[in-house]
């Protein structure tokens, strides 16, 4: 598995890589089970045993039986066992925080503010495959093949920062909080798929599943939430849903050291952290400290980075790519450029229409909106040409829809009768227009723009502005942050310079960070600059993403889309038996998925940028789904020692 060029894999969710991803919820994982061989010839050998009362045992998750690392694995392939211990490793973040509580949603939350929390089953590892998760606070799970239930062996061993133990009593009271607490999508989402969750006893723990329905996503789900110590949520009285500056303990290897509001958050390694010596954690979590730098804007971050304040950045500003890292530390070899490729789909990012406001919920008005963004003009005038337009919500994927609908994805579509509108099944999929590369306004484009608006009822009046029969003007505000990147303002900018020249009462609204949030958080909004996380395996996620039973309240759905068609594709997705059915389902998703059309596809790199002080190592070979800065990296003494002297870091 290890030697299939990672961007032809079948993927199934990509792992954030960096504080700029940091803040996106994780939605849950496709996984796989596996069969040791000696149990699947046991349950093959006993006819009398229904396919619910099988048992399996093992030391990981995945929903197909192939597990890359066997049981008593010694240690990830692509980690330095050797790596050594300390030294500090300092990120940027822009605009404030006000909460050190990631999962309320009030507030703005501290970086990495979820880092000291782990769950049953680590999410973060192993980043050389996909569609696994191996034990950590649990040393084995057992299920029946039907998948009715699952119980977790804990390690009796693990323990929070506090030194209390972590019990199955913690996991079930995080659970319950969560759905008491949590955000209401995820908890009707888990509400819908787990009926229960009982501590059997201090260390194992049993979920229990709704029948019924799919069985993907399940036991993973149910190993992946974070856990919390229920002695200090009791004695404190805290609220999940709620902003505060105290955290809870957690048993990771990482708790907060210290903050200063607004300026800087300070996190280091916990010396008894109970899972040091655990095979799958040998060369992670390498440095003594970890330190978020808060800063005004983009521009101030990239000027103290210059300046040695903070040692790593993953660049996003193709312009500052290009252009930018030309100072000093560069020439002297204090800072390491590097592109690493990456494995991950790229994000799916765009103009994100909001499908709640009356004026976007015709399809010809998002299409003549649309056709204001210029990709080509935008990459060779703003971003030096260094993107690649997108087209997919899979994109580069063996998912990625093509053409006209074929084989088992006709089949598929087929299946699903009147639910799928006649074009989908006779048209070539959608793809984004292109435009001239030589002149911001393409009049092609323009002209095709003003008939689409004119077909909707929305005509020019003398003053050259577009109304509706009620003499409404047509108007598009798009809130920016005021701590982005001025190339994104930019972008941002000459988009609704083109919405004007349509008629359309086209503004920017740039707003604060705090405010930018709750905009967010509120859909309040006509179009956002914003993304869907990638999430190609068939895991209970897509339901959160797309789906309509949380259309109105996820935060994971910036655009509110709504569909039966789309439901039903996940659906068929979910349950599907095969892998070349789970494909077909979800190509066949990402065929309907643009045919909605609630988004305008933006640009793609498929590699990493990044710039870092020279003091850091990394493996020789990296994996192809993590940059992994902050979990494999390393820092050599002799050459931090080397900078210090030299006066590069402040």
């Amino acid at each position: 598995m290890r030697d299939v060029p990672a961007r032809n894999r079948t993927i199934a969710m990509t792992r954030p890589t960096g504080l700029r991803n940091a803040g996106i919820v994780a939605l849950g994982v496709l996984g796989a089970v596996v069969l040791a061989t000696g149990l699947r010839a046991e349950s093959q050998a006993e006819p009398a045993m229904t396919k619910s009362e099988a048992v399996i045992k093992s030391h990981g998750f995945s929903h197909y039986g192939d597990l890359d690392y066997p049981e008593g694995f010694d240690q990830l392939t692509y980690v330095n066992p050797d790596a050594p211990k300390g030294g500090y490793f300092a990120i940027d973040a822009s605009g404030t925080f006000d909460s050190m509580n990631p999962y309320s949603r009030k507030g703005r939350a501290g970086a990495l503010s979820s880092m000291m929390y782990e769950s049953l089953l680590d999410p973060g590892a192993p980043a050389d495959e996909y569609g696994a998760q191996y034990c950590l606070l649990c040393e084995s799970l057992e299920y029946d093949e039907g998948k009715t239930y699952v119980i977790f062996h804990m390690r009796e061993e693990a323990k929070f920062s506090d030194g209390t133990p972590v019990t199955a009593h913690d996991v079930v009271f995080s659970h319950e909080l969560l759905l008491e607490q949590g955000l209401p999508s995820y908890a009707n989402a888990v509400k819908q798929r787990i009926t229960g969750a009982e501590a059997l006893d201090d260390h194992r723990v049993k979920f229990t599943f709704a029948p019924d329905i799919p069985r993907r996503s399940l036991i993973d789900q149910a190993g992946g939430v974070s856990i919390w110590s229920k002695k200090w949520f009791e004695e404190t009285g805290a609220r999940l849903d709620e902003p505060r500056m105290d955290t809870s303990p957690g048993s990771g290897p990482y708790m907060v050291a210290g903050y200063d509001i607004n300026r800087r958050i300070v996190y280091e390694r916990n010396p008894d952290y109970w899972g040091k010596d655990l095979a799958i954690n040998k060369g992670r979590h390498n440095y003594d400290e970890i330190r978020v730098e808060y800063f005004a804007d983009e521009t101030a971050a990239f000027e103290a980075f210059k300046a040695g304040e903070y040692t790593f950045r993953q660049e996003t500003n193709s312009k500052q790519w290009a252009t930018g890292y030309n100072f000093p530390a560069i020439d002297k070899d204090y800072v390491k450029l590097e592109t690493i490729p990456d494995g991950n789909p790229p994000t799916n990012v765009g103009f994100v229409f909001n499908l709640d406001r009356d004026v976007l919920k015709d399809k010809r008005v998002r299409e003549a909106l649309a056709l204001a963004y210029n990709f080509e003009w935008t990459n060779e005038s703003l971003q030096y040409g260094l993107f690649e337009q997108r087209h997919s919500f899979f994109q580069d994927t063996v998912q990625e829809a093509k053409g006209v609908p074929e084989g088992k994805e006709l089949e598929v579509l087929q299946s699903l009768g009147d639910l799928v509108p006649p074009a989908l099944l006779t048209e070539p999929v959608r793809m984004a227009h292109s435009s001239s590369a030589d002149r911001l306004v393409d009049r092609g484009n323009l002209r095709k723009a003003m008939k689409l608006l004119d077909e909707a009822g929305w005509a020019v009046g003398t003053d050259g502005k577009r109304r509706n029969a009620q003499g409404e003007t047509l108007d598009i505000a798009i809130p920016i942050n005021s701590s982005g990147s001025p190339t994104m303002e930019s972008m941002i900018q000459t988009y609704v310079q083109n919405l004007q020249q349509m008629g359309v009462n086209g503004e920017v609204q740039k707003v604060d960070p705090s405010q930018y949030t709750l905009r967010q958080r509120d859909r309040d909004y006509d179009i956002l600059f914003a993304g869907y996380r990638t999430f190609i395996g068939a895991g209970t996620g897509l339901m959160q993403l797309y789906g309509s039973a949380n259309a109105e309240v996820s935060l994971f759905n910036p655009a509110g889309v709504a569909s039966p068609l789309i439901d039903a594709l996940i659906l068929l997705a979910l349950q599907s038996e095969e892998k070349e059915t789970e494909t077909a389902a979800l190509t066949a998703l990402d065929r309907a998925l643009r045919y909605e059309f609630f988004m305008v596809p933006a640009y793609y790199k498929a590699d990493n940028w990044v710039a870092y002080f020279n003091m850091y190592e990394h493996p020789e070979t990296m994996p192809p789904f993590a940059v992994g800065e902050m979990d494999f990296w390393w820092v050599d003494p002799g050459k931090a020692d080397a900078l210090k002297a030299a006066g590069a870091l402040r």
